[in-house]
């Protein structure tokens, strides 16, 4: 699931913002992720199956979260993007 939304935020060209957003943003996480499940009936067809939940998820539990925003930062390093 990382990948598919690391590639996402790539080609968008938000991956680096996106990273330092989800660490700054401390509470607003929980808040992102009640939209994203809100946003579930309106982006489902838009956004492959199960990857909102997913999202959702990860900003829900702190530590999964910066695990992710240690994932996205990484990403260009090692070259295994994109």
């Amino acid at each position: 699931m990382w990948r598919v939304w690391e590639q996402v935020l790539h080609r968008w060209g938000v991956r680096e913002w996106v990273a330092s957003f989800l660490e700054a943003a401390g509470p607003l996480n929980l808040l992102a992720a009640q939209a994203l499940y809100l946003s579930q009936p309106l982006l489902g067809s838009a956004i492959p199956g199960g990857s909102l939940e997913a999202l959702a998820r990860v900003l829900e539990d702190p530590a999964e979260r910066q695990a992710f925003v240690h994932f996205l930062q990484e990403v260009p390093r090692s070259g295994t993007g994109a």
